[in-house]
C-alpha cells in the first residue's frame, strides 16, 4: 500500500522517535521483531497450537528465557506491536482544542493505515488468529488494560479530569473496544473490507451510537 498524505504524517513521528532509542533498545527492538516474524512464520507453515516457544526460539537464533524475556507468553508474540508509543505522541500532538474523538479517528485511523502498509500481512494473521483462538482473545482482553491506561492519561491531559475517574475508564476502553471489534469484523469477513474505513466507523459509533 502507498503512503498517503495522512499516512506520512504519523510515519515521520515513527521515524522521528527512532534516533531517540540508545544503542541497547535498538538491539532489544530488533530481537523482538525478530522473535516475532519467526512466530508468524511457523504459525502460517504449522498453525498456531503446534508452534513451540523453543521452536520459536530456534528459528529466532535466541534462548528460550529470551524469547519469554520479552514475552511474558506466546499469546503476547503474537498481539504486540510497537505502535503504541506512536499512538500516544501522535494523540499528544493533535490540537489541543480539537475534540477528543476526532484527535482519536483521525490518529487511530491514520495508525490503521501505516500497520497496514508496514505490517500487512501480519495484520491479517494477527485478525485471523484472533477470531480462531480464544487463548488469544482472552489475552488481547488484558493487554487493552494496559493500552486503556495509557490512553486515560491522554484523555486526562486534553480534558483536567482524573485519569483515575470511571467515566474516562470507561470512555478509553470504548475506543479500545470500537478498535478491538472492527478488526474481529474484518477478519471474519475474510479481510475483503478497508479495515481503516471499519475503525473509522466504530468510532463514530462510540460518539454517535446507532443514529
Amino acid at each position: 500500500m502507498s503512503a498517503t498524505p495522512r499516512t506520512r504524517s504519523l510515519d515521520s513521528l515513527a521515524e522521528d522517535m527512532q534516533p531517540q532509542l540508545g544503542l541497547r533498545e535498538r538491539k532489544k527492538l530488533k530481537t523482538r521483531v525478530a522473535i516475532r516474524r519467526a512466530t508468524y512464520r511457523l504459525i502460517a507453515e504449522q498453525g498456531y497450537d503446534a508452534t513451540t516457544v523453543e521452536q520459536i526460539a530456534e528459528a529466532a537464533e535466541v534462548s528460550p528465557s529470551t524469547v519469554f524475556r520479552y514475552f511474558p507468553t506466546k499469546e503476547d508474540i503474537v498481539l504486540t506491536d510497537e505502535f503504541d508509543p506512536v499512538i500516544v505522541a501522535a494523540l499528544r500532538a493533535r490540537p489541543a482544542g480539537e475534540p477528543f474523538l476526532e484527535s482519536v479517528r483521525h490518529v487511530l485511523v491514520e495508525a490503521t493505515r501505516l500497520i497496514l502498509a508496514h505490517d500487512h500481512e501480519e495484520t491479517i494473521q494477527r485478525t485471523a488468529l484472533l477470531v480462531q483462538v480464544p487463548a488469544l482473545r482472552a489475552r488481547m482482553m488484558q493487554s487493552m488494560a494496559t493500552s486503556s491506561r495509557n490512553l486515560c492519561q491522554v484523555i486526562a491531559e486534553r480534558t483536567g479530569r482524573d485519569e483515575g475517574e470511571l467515566e474516562v475508564r470507561a470512555y478509553a476502553m470504548a475506543i479500545l473496544g470500537a478498535v478491538y471489534e472492527a478488526s474481529l469484523y474484518w477478519a471474519e469477513r475474510e479481510h475483503k473490507d478497508d479495515l481503516a474505513e471499519l475503525v473509522e466507523r466504530s468510532l463514530s459509533a462510540v460518539g454517535d451510537g446507532l443514529r
